[in-house]
């Protein structure tokens, strides 16, 4: 099929961009790396009446560090993120992540605030962000707002963007944690069947201090699983505690399923695969074996 017609538009500011979606409200569209949009374009799925490219807003790109945040800009393509020193160094998890993300081809093109703004629960990056405890800067006509990631994302393909916003950055507080990613799917770059993201950070005594636990593919968005992140923290973080956080899951948030995959068995493979994540979190953070 092809798309439905639509007007173009390549702005070269983000006030021009803001402007356009401001004045077309629900018959604009961003268009950002395309990976998603465009398959949907194509299939009639989505029907704009205007296309705004952003891929001219410069000021829409880049990673950098202020103070003790690692700074993102929207249109950052997946593939410059993960060639990222800066990324690599503070934030692991996110690099761990995005080397799961589709191929060599698609990184190329495929942004990040893209994928964010896109929601896909079977995507990697949602649950890192909210792993991250990120905040997502949105902005319109009427000004700035900083959401927390899990007030970002409010069901399946849908975020707390409105008509006429763009999300313009990501900021991720920089700690000192170790992380892991982990994820099922049917072949190597496909959709996560079931992800994990989990961070931990040890004091002194080896004892876990905080804790992060976030499973993707399994809802309509990311889940936080606080009851496994309480029963970790003041603890050793060894087998026995390991499985005591992996059976704290909520399991009956795990709600998804497909052909490809029963909701039964992402109930089943999910405890295993935090299990995994969280020994391999624990390991880069420093724990005796």
């Amino acid at each position: 099929m092809k798309p439905a017609p639509f007007d173009y538009a390549a702005p070269r500011t983000l006030d021009e961009a803001i402007d356009l979606l401001g004045r077309h409200g629900e018959d604009a569209r961003p268009l950002a790396g395309g990976q998603s949009l465009m398959p949907m374009l194509a299939l009639r799925l989505s029907r704009p009446s205007l296309l705004v490219d952003l891929n001219r807003v410069e000021s829409l790109s880049g990673i950098r560090i202020d103070d003790d945040e690692l700074r993102i800009g929207a249109m950052t393509r997946q593939a410059e993120a993960l060639e990222s020193a800066e990324i690599r160094r503070h934030v692991p998890l996110l690099a761990q992540a995005l080397a799961e993300v589709g191929h060599p081809p698609t990184r190329a093109r495929g942004t990040i605030g893209g994928s964010l703004a896109h929601a896909d629960p079977a995507a990697e990056l949602p649950a890192v962000i909210v792993a991250l405890g990120a905040k997502l800067v949105i902005r319109g006509a009427t000004g700035e707002r900083v959401l927390r990631a899990e007030e970002f994302f409010r069901g399946m393909f849908e975020t707390d963007v409105k008509a006429g916003e763009l999300l313009v950055e990501i900021r991720i507080p920089i700690q000192a944690q170790g992380s892991a990613f982990l994820e099922i799917a049917l072949r190597k770059g496909d959709f996560a069947i079931v992800s994990v993201a989990a961070s931990i950070a040890l004091g002194p005594d080896q004892r876990c201090v905080a804790a992060t636990l976030v499973l993707g593919g399994v809802g309509p968005m990311p889940v936080r699983c606080a009851d496994s992140e309480r029963r970790l923290i003041g603890h050793t973080p060894d087998a026995a505690a390991i499985s005591a956080a992996a059976e704290a899951i909520p399991i009956d948030r795990v709600e998804l399923g497909s052909r490809s995959a029963s909701r039964g068995y992402r109930r089943r493979v999910a405890p295993v695969l935090v299990k995994r994540a969280l020994a391999a979190a624990a390991g880069a953070a420093g724990a005796a074996p």
